[in-house]
């Protein structure tokens, strides 16, 4: 096998991006079972692995800093 190969064959994998959003909503949370991370690793398109990572790091990283700003503004902080 040439190298590279097997990224180029785990790139064309046909899942869905919605199924690798719930795996990354899953990774988030940290809880999963070894069975379903198996079959994630052997099904999920790693393109999309990364996408769906760096965009659920940044609504996680969004809604911290609108927690942050309301908290702030409605004064419960200066109490």
């Amino acid at each position: 096998m040439k190298p590279g190969q097997d990224l180029k064959e785990a790139a064309a994998r046909p899942s869905s991006f919605l199924q690798t959003v719930k795996a990354i909503a899953w990774a988030f949370f940290g809880v999963r079972r070894r069975a379903d991370y198996d079959r994630d690793v052997a099904q999920l398109n790693p393109v999309h692995v990364i996408i769906a990572g760096v965009i659920g790091a940044a609504l996680f990283v969004l809604v911290l800093v609108w927690l942050v700003n309301w908290v702030i503004s409605s004064g419960v902080a200066g109490a």
